[in-house]
């Protein structure tokens, strides 16, 4: 009787036994992703710049340091996504309303874009945050930090290309590094886009389209860097 019961007892153990380690594997896959859906990857330090803002202020990456921020590129006369983006800016910065927070605007029309004219542009569009700082200075320099970003803007030399450039902002931290979250395929996003969509996957862009996925992310991930 009791080798049958040591038979019975050793049945049930090698069910039991697996299933529990099976369990403990569901369980720490679930916690691992629930906790790349809360956490934020660290891409790398924030490139050094140092730039004018519209009041003739000098500012650099180290004057941000204890701030969360983020970093665009634009120029003030652009016809097309810039008014968007500077929009999504103004709406996050409305939302988030907190003196920990910044933004940067970095014009990559710089001969045009001097402080004077930076200073009516942030005035039309209603950026009255101390903390919002539109930059200017030297084109190659300006796309040098681009370029340190990882974030594209057209070539200054290439006639074509010298005032495209991309939708993408940069979230930086505190500490001064870019932060990101990670995407549907548990990969870091790296930038967030600051453009407009047609559908509220953000799949395909639209001037006046109403959705805007990725601001509604900044503006959670902001809220995380900042507690």
């Amino acid at each position: 009787m009791q080798t049958n019961k040591k038979k019975e007892n050793f049945s049930k153990n090698k069910i039991i036994v697996p299933l529990v380690i099976l369990c403990v594997i569901f369980v720490g896959i679930a916690f691992g992703v629930g906790y790349l859906k809360e956490s934020l990857f660290t891409v790398m330090k924030v490139p050094d710049f140092e730039l004018i803002d519209q009041n003739n202020k000098k500012i650099t990456n180290k004057d941000m340091l204890g701030k969360v921020y983020l970093v665009e590129f634009f120029y003030s006369t652009c016809p097309t996504i810039c008014p968007v983006m500077n929009a999504n800016m103004k709406n996050i910065n409305k939302e988030i309303n907190h003196p920990d927070f910044g933004i940067i605007s970095i014009s990559i029309d710089p001969e045009n874009d001097t402080p004077a004219t930076l200073k009516q542009h942030a005035e039309q569009i209603g950026a009255v945050s101390p903390n919002w700082h539109f930059l200017t200075g030297n084109r190659h320099y300006i796309g040098k930090v681009a370029d340190q970003f990882n974030i594209y803007v057209g070539d200054k030399e290439d006639e074509a290309e010298n005032l495209n450039h991309s939708g993408m902002i940069a979230l930086v931290d505190k500490e001064g590094h870019i932060r990101c979250r990670f995407n549907e395929k548990n990969m870091p996003k790296l930038y967030y886009s600051g453009l407009n969509y047609e559908d509220k996957e953000g799949k395909n862009t639209d001037l006046r389209g109403k959705y805007h996925p990725d601001v509604e992310l900044l503006i959670e991930d902001i809220q995380k860097l900042l507690k």
